[in-house]
Parts: C-alpha cells; sequence; structure tokens
C-alpha cells in the first residue's frame, strides 16, 4: 500500500474509522466521501498537501486530477465538470483566488447542475504568502455560501455538506480554510464513500450558459433569489450551534474558523462562563439565529482572525434591530486587525474586557519569554538557484555594470533577495517579474534583469513575455528551471513529462515557447558549470532587445531523492586544509549553508553538502582547496 491508500480505504470496522490526519488530509478524505469526480488544482501552500494526496489516490479511485497551468484553468476546467454533472473540486491558496476571481465571479452567475466546492486556503500571520488578504470578502462579493471549518474532522464533514448545499442551490460553495486549520492534525472519524460519477453529459443551452450581458442581466436577478434562499438555510444549518458553558453568562462570543479553538482554549483555562455562538455556516450571516444571541446578552466579543467582517455585520444588525447588547471585537481596539490568533492574544482581550488576571502561558514554572534567534529561509545545499545568482553577480562585477534592477518573482529564487546576493528589488505576484521589468526598461536608463521560475513562467509569465516583445522592451529574462514547482512540496508543472496523476504527458519547451513569442536571443545554460553559464550571460546582456536565458539543473531534492531510489550514494566535499587560504569567499560570496567556520578553519558539513560540487570551481575556491570527500 502507498503512503495514502488507507485514505481511500473503505469504513468497516470501528477501529478502521478513525485517522490522524493533517487538515489538509482530512479535506482529501473529504474528496473521496463525496465522490468527486473531477479535482483541480494550481499548487499553493497551505493547501499543497490536499493535491499531494490527491494524486497518489485518484487513479487507485477513479476519480481525475489535474495540477492546472494556474488558478483560473483550475476553476474553469473544474466548473465544466460540475456543469456536466460531475462532482468537482478546485483548491488554491488566498492569493490564488485573485487568479480566479473573474471565472468565480461568472460561475456564480451560471451556477452548476452538480456540486462544485472552491476552496480557498488563507494563511493569516503570512507565513508563506506575499500579503495576509481576507477571503471572506470573495464570498461577499460573489454572493457565494462560505463555509468555515475549525479542524481536521469539520474540514472533512464541512466540505461533504458543502457539496449537498451546492447541489440543493445549484450553484457552487467557498470552502475556507487557514494555515492552522490545514496543518492542524487530530485524529478524524471516516464516514461511508459516495459513489463517483467520472463521466457526465452536458446539456446545451446556450441562453442561459453563455454570458452575454443581457444573460448575466437576468442571472444576476437569479443569483440574489438563491442567495436569499441561501439565508433561510443558514439559520437552520447544523454547522451554526450555540454552546453554554456553566449555564453561560452576560457576555457571548461569536467566532469562526480557526479562532474558534484560540476560543475554547482561554474558555477552559480560565474556567469561563460563557455562550459561544460558532458559525461554520457564515455566509449570509444566519441574522435570525444571531440577533437572538445579541438579544440574550449585555455583551458581545466577536472572534474573527484577519478582518472584522462579521463585526462588522453584527454591528450593522444590532443598529438596524435596536439591539443594547455591547459589541466588542477589533473596531473598539480590544482585539488584533493583523496575523493569526492564539490563546495568549485572545485571553488578553478577554482579561480586559470581563475583568479577570491575564497570566502569559508558561512552560511549567519558566516564563516563555525568550526571543528565539532569526532563521531566515535559505537556499538548500545543490541549489541550482545559487548557482545562478551566484554567476549573475560575478558578471555584474566583471561588466561593471551599476545600479541594476532585479525585478524578481514568487519562488525559492526570490530568496536571492538576501544577502550576499541582494539580487531582488521588486517583487508583485506571481508573473509579474516580467511585466515589472518591462516597465523598469522603458521608465529608467537602468540595466533590468527578471527572475521568473518554471512553474510561475507557465502560470503568469508567458503574457508579459508577449506584451515585452510586441511593444520593444529591453531587458534579460532568466528563467530558472529546475524542472517543478519546488516551493510548494515538488508538485509536476507543464514543463516536465509528468502530470499531476503521475502519468507520462508532453513536455511543453519554454524555450519553443519563447522563441515562438519572437524573443530573439534564447539559450539554455547548466547553472552549475559557472564559466559557461556566465559567457552566456554576458552575451545575452550585450544583446539589444529582450534576451532571454533557460537556466535549467533540477531541483536538489529531486535529484537527491533520485539517487536514492538508484541506490547511488550523495558524495559530499571537504576543504583541504591545507590548501585553504582562508579567503572566505565560499562564506561570504557563495554562502551555501554546508559551510561553516570552526577554530579558524572553513569546514563543509557532511550531512548537509549535497556533492553537486559547484564550490570546488576555481570562481567559487581560486585555491582549488574544495575537494571531494576521501
Amino acid at each position: 500500500m502507498g503512503d495514502y491508500d488507507f485514505i481511500i480505504s473503505d469504513v468497516a470496522e470501528e477501529e478502521n474509522r478513525k485517522h490522524f490526519l493533517l487538515g489538509n488530509e482530512a479535506v482529501a478524505r473529504g474528496v473521496v466521501e463525496a465522490g468527486v469526480g473531477v479535482a483541480t488544482t494550481y499548487p499553493g501552500t497551505p493547501s499543497s498537501e490536499v493535491g499531494d494526496v490527491l494524486s497518489e489516490i485518484a487513479k487507485k479511485t477513479g476519480f481525475y486530477f489535474e495540477d492546472s497551468a494556474n488558478e483560473i484553468v483550475a476553476l474553469e476546467v473544474a466548473a465544466a465538470a460540475a456543469m456536466s454533472g460531475v462532482r468537482a473540486f478546485v483548491f488554491m491558496k488566498h492569493v490564488g483566488l485573485n487568479v480566479a476571481s473573474d471565472a468565480l465571479m461568472s460561475t456564480s452567475y451560471l451556477g452548476t447542475k452538480a456540486g462544485l466546492v472552491i476552496m480557498t486556503a488563507d494563511d493569516p500571520s503570512m507565513f508563506s504568502s506575499q500579503n495576509e488578504q481576507d477571503n471572506r470578502y470573495y464570498a461577499e462579493i460573489a454572493r457565494l455560501p462560505l463555509v468555515e471549518p475549525s479542524n481536521p474532522q469539520e474540514a472533512k464533514d464541512f466540505l461533504i455538506y458543502a457539496y449537498d448545499l451546492s447541489e440543493t442551490i445549484g450553484g457552487p460553495v467557498l470552502l475556507r480554510t487557514t494555515t492552522r486549520v490545514s496543518h492542524m492534525r487530530a485524529s478524524v472519524t471516516f464516514g461511508a464513500r459516495h459513489a463517483i460519477s467520472p463521466k457526465g453529459a452536458f446539456k446545451k443551452d446556450p441562453s442561459n450558459l453563455v454570458i452575454l450581458p443581457a444573460t448575466a442581466y437576468r442571472k444576476k436577478g437569479e443569483l440574489l433569489k438563491r442567495f436569499a434562499r441561501l439565508a433561510e438555510m443558514a439559520e437552520n444549518s447544523k454547522l451554526n450551534r450555540v454552546e453554554r458553558r456553566d449555564g453561560g453568562g452576560d457576555i457571548g462570543i461569536i467566532s469562526s474558523g480557526a479562532a474558534y479553538n484560540s476560543v475554547m482554549d482561554v474558555a477552559e483555562s480560565y474556567n469561563l462562563k460563557l455562550d459561544i455562538l460558532k458559525l461554520g455556516f457564515s455566509n449570509p450571516l444566519p441574522e435570525k439565529l444571531v440577533a437572538t444571541f445579541l438579544k440574550e446578552h449585555e455583551g458581545t466579543i466577536v472572534v474573527e482572525e484577519l478582518d472584522p467582517i462579521l463585526e462588522g455585520k453584527l454591528r450593522t444588525l444590532a443598529q438596524l434591530h435596536a439591539i443594547p447588547s455591547l459589541i466588542h471585537g477589533k473596531m473598539d481596539g480590544y482585539l488584533p486587525y493583523s496575523y493569526e490568533y492564539n490563546p495568549d492574544i485572545v485571553a488578553n482581550a478577554f482579561s480586559r474586557i470581563l475583568g479577570f488576571a491575564f497570566k502569559e502561558k508558561t512552560n511549567g514554572d519558566l516564563q516563555i519569554n525568550e526571543k528565539l534567534p532569526a532563521r531566515p529561509p535559505v537556499l538548500c545545499p545543490g541549489c541550482p538557484h545559487r548557482a545562478t545568482v551566484y554567476a549573475m553577480e560575478l558578471v555584474s562585477k566583471q561588466l561593471g555594470l551599476k545600479n541594476v534592477i532585479y525585478s524578481t518573482d514568487i519562488g525559492c529564487y526570490s530568496l536571492g533577495v538576501q544577502k550576499p546576493y541582494n539580487e531582488g528589488d521588486y517583487l508583485l505576484c506571481m508573473g509579474s517579474s516580467v511585466g515589472t521589468a518591462a516597465g523598469f526598461s522603458k521608465s529608467t536608463d537602468q540595466c533590468v534583469i527578471a527572475f521568473i521560475g518554471d512553474s510561475t513562467f507557465f502560470h503568469a509569465g508567458m503574457p508579459g513575455v508577449v506584451n515585452a516583445v510586441h511593444n520593444g522592451h529591453k531587458f534579460l529574462l532568466i528563467v530558472m528551471d529546475n524542472r517543478t514547482t519546488a516551493m510548494t512540496g515538488n508538485q509536476p508543472n507543464p514543463g516536465v513529462p509528468m502530470n499531476g496523476m503521475h502519468e507520462e504527458s508532453p513536455e511543453v519547451s519554454i524555450e519553443e515557447l519563447v522563441k515562438a513569442a519572437g524573443v530573439k536571443f534564447v539559450r539554455t545554460i547548466d547553472p552549475n558549470d559557472l564559466r559557461n553559464a556566465m559567457q552566456t550571460l554576458k552575451e545575452a546582456l550585450r544583446f539589444d532587445g529582450i534576451s532571454a536565458i533557460i537556466s535549467k539543473s533540477e531541483c536538489a531534492l529531486l535529484r537527491d531523492d533520485s539517487k536514492k531510489r538508484n541506490g547511488e550514494p550523495i558524495i559530499p566535499y571537504e576543504v583541504n586544509q591545507e590548501k585553504c587560504t582562508l579567503c572566505m569567499n565560499c562564506i561570504r560570496s557563495f554562502s551555501c549553508p554546508a559551510f561553516y567556520f570552526e577554530g579558524k578553519q572553513v569546514k563543509i558539513d557532511s550531512a548537509l553538502c549535497d556533492g553537486c560540487g559547484v564550490c570546488s570551481q576555481p570562481l567559487v575556491c581560486g585555491p582549488r582547496a574544495i575537494e571531494v570527500k576521501r
């Protein structure tokens, strides 16, 4: 059995029903139990593990799974499946829904024939993201029902509920998780599996399914009627419930999502007598349920992560119905607007409102107030991106380039912004490096160099290349092709000969795409060959127009895994102390984390060394003191 074969098991005996799962693994089990026939994604943390599981089990289970080129394509594929009568699931990180939002709005208007659930994985505290947006707003502007699980069990169960809801209303449902829910691990009880329908039939109906202005005008009215139905359903949903602790009290708590977990931790730790309204089906707001809860309490504390969406609705509702309950939350300064919550943050707010003494969390008798040393992310030992940015730095110095603008992008290579490379000056979003490089080339006389990864190039970089060629821009485009979508866990992309279901598939050539767009100077380099890479980079910088370098070398993690599977040893390097002159270039300029300084000697950690050998080249180690370990 594979690592995830248990996810597809049929439930029989009680001892086989419970499994200790990540929230994302529980979502994958929900996909199986719901009988989803088509699942699509563009990988993005914190949702990536859902795809990792589905890619392993799809063929065995009988459904189709796809790592799409980007999020809007993923939603389009899923929407078409749902319109053909096949249950479909599409998932992405929060900023991915920005990419898919055009299709999202129209899908909400047109509705679906079978269940369509769209999972957005928000990232409070921005652990792996460029911003901290609150995607509950998408449920508002698209008038979509929104369900918010708080733990892995709910992640599975709410997903199944979302499919029933989707088919009841004939439209898509938004499932919102956050990093803490996606990456929390807890016991999950499995349920029965719904039959899968991998194939359906599309019924032509252009007057309702081709969203011309006249159709959209009519569909907007239908959407408003559907949303009114949803409001009634939210009032009686089992996902919304009131929990009364010790008979409750004068203060009520309203919460949703991961923040609810902190509320419960605080209530139990301080033995608080509270009534808690947990909203799992939070859009549309169950106004009657909420109004009744507000009337029962002199004061109400709204605990929600990120923006005060629930709080704003509650304040409006209280004003409209003249409900005197005093509402506390973000707007009156008790709770912060940013970052994910923890029990200390919630307890501190409760203590000021309820008047009890706040005790900061301790570890036994030891107060946890020590600041841990910063651990910035680094490129892995053997990462080909290090060789690329290092070669670019040497070329820049040799050519005497001054004030170079490095337009970078989303991916591992964005770490080039850090010292000692300092090759990252501007970054907006996926694929933006090409468009912003074009802007810099027209608005400044500076040398402009754009970095983008292979998966990101397919995701959103290609339109920028077409635009740059057509408008006569001038810059150097370096596509960092490490043969995978590395930062999110090594998922495939169109540039590799394997699809999301581990099947052999056609490999799309980045070189040919760039040439087809009209770029005249296109070269492929091996970044680990520093001398030849530098020579090609110099030629590219001298070219008058757009030049493109495809820096192609497999991700170090993939290379190591391949060697292990094939029984090949990873042979590390060491420093010959007799040859070493302590020039420190290997540490200060090349900066591979396998190097360290001890007892006035430069050394290489054999446990970290990848054996790539780039550091042994004279352009890194002039004295040739770095050798294969004997």
